[in-house]
């Protein structure tokens, strides 16, 4: 059965070149990078390297990249710290963020009676600037958590233009970045924010990896405790293997973004004219030109097929969701469409397409051809 996979925002299958230097590091350089011999300084040796290129692909220090285990993690060790260490008053967010904050903004609004302010989203599930500035106006002692490039619809944040406001307010602000990442130019230097995060398998990396961007002198503390790894900032044996493959698909992701990026623009946009031929009724939810791997439709379809409808397509061999893969044991409604669809529209079958250089015009056609058969 031919097997295609539209659902790279959920993770992304591995670069055979990362495979090859993670192989390469797990059969050669085995030792633990906290001990003094030679087995554990050429482990250190090439997880300083990694951070290294890591944050020169991303103009800053790196010192200012802490390895992690991926996104989730630092997400909520950089919204917890920021309570309890920097003592955070009030968090604004959106309620179309990913899970890794919103769960952990409301534990922290339960713990901690933080102040907890959502921005109002646009039609488009864009973010209402006006009513962000109008929300920081309020003095209290603040941290902004909005999302780079949201994982449902691909709507992109100014980052610059955000981080221009905060500063504006004296207020710190945080983005998770798990989506652009690897996908486009971050200029941390030219960029006024104060923590990104990244995981490695969303640009062609290993899972159970990722790092934390904390601007130098940002005054976090750890989560997790035990020896001085990580400038003290982050506990345990660091993943050697992981980290280098993690640091070697980034360079690649980057070496290769410019041609890329252009391929899977003309898949997206060879998608979206398939769709129009042949489900003139069919609707974007976001605006065509938001992110150039990231699509999410309403098909012109009976409510009745919603439920089936990724079942029949995995019968087919295709792979794409619903939304985030973080909810996909869930019947309930995307929490995303939840904030910029009618109840009507809730019920129709939408799905997520997302992209990678991996992907063909056959594969859509294949998609296409499925979706008419349901």
């Amino acid at each position: 059965m031919k097997k295609v996979y539209l659902d790279n925002a959920s993770t992304t299958a591995m670069r055979p070149e990362v495979i090859q230097e993670m192989t390469k590091i797990m059969t050669e350089d085995f030792g633990n990078p906290s001990s003094i011999h030679s087995f554990g300084r050429n482990g250190k040796t090439i997880l300083e390297l990694s951070r290294k290129s890591i944050a020169k692909h991303l103009n800053c220090s790196a010192q200012e990249i802490i390895f992690t285990s991926g996104g989730t993690e630092a997400d909520n060790w950089i919204l917890r710290s920021a309570v309890e260490d920097l003592k955070i008053e009030r968090i604004i967010t959106t309620k179309i963020e990913h899970h890794a904050v919103l769960h952990t903004v409301l534990v922290l609004e339960s713990e901690y009676n933080v102040q907890v302010d959502y921005v109002n989203i646009n039609a488009d599930g864009s973010i209402d600037l006006t009513h962000l500035s109008n929300l920081l106006a309020q003095e209290k002692k603040t941290i902004v958590s909005l999302m780079h490039v949201n994982n449902e619809t691909g709507t992109v944040l100014d980052l610059n233009r955000v981080g221009l406001i905060c500063k504006q307010y004296g207020t710190l602000f945080h983005s998770d970045t798990v989506q652009s990442v690897g996908k486009t130019e971050i200029d941390l230097q030219e960029t006024p924010v104060d923590f990104i995060i990244a995981s490695a398998h969303k640009f062609h990396g290993p899972k159970g990896v990722g790092f934390a961007f904390i601007r130098k002198n940002s005054g976090l503390q750890p989560l997790i405790f035990g020896g001085e790894q990580e400038k003290g900032l982050r506990a345990g044996t660091e993943a050697v293997h992981q980290i280098a493959g993690m640091a070697k698909a980034l360079s690649l992701s980057y070496e290769n973004l410019d041609n890329e990026r252009i391929y899977i623009s003309e898949l997206k946009t060879y998608l979206i004219d398939q769709l129009e031929i042949h489900f003139p009724g069919f609707r974007i939810n976001g605006k065509r030109d938001d992110f150039y791997n990231i699509i999410n439709i309403i098909l012109p379809f009976s409510a009745d097929k919603t439920s089936m409808l990724l079942f029949s397509l995995d019968m087919k061999g295709i792979a794409v969701s619903r939304g985030s893969a973080c909810q996909s044991g869930s019947i309930k409604p995307s929490h995303v469409l939840k904030e910029m669809l009618s109840e009507e529209d809730l019920k129709l079958p939408n799905l997520r397409i997302s992209f990678s250089h991996y992907n063909t015009k056959e594969d859509i056609d294949w998609l296409i051809e499925s979706l008419k058969s349901i």
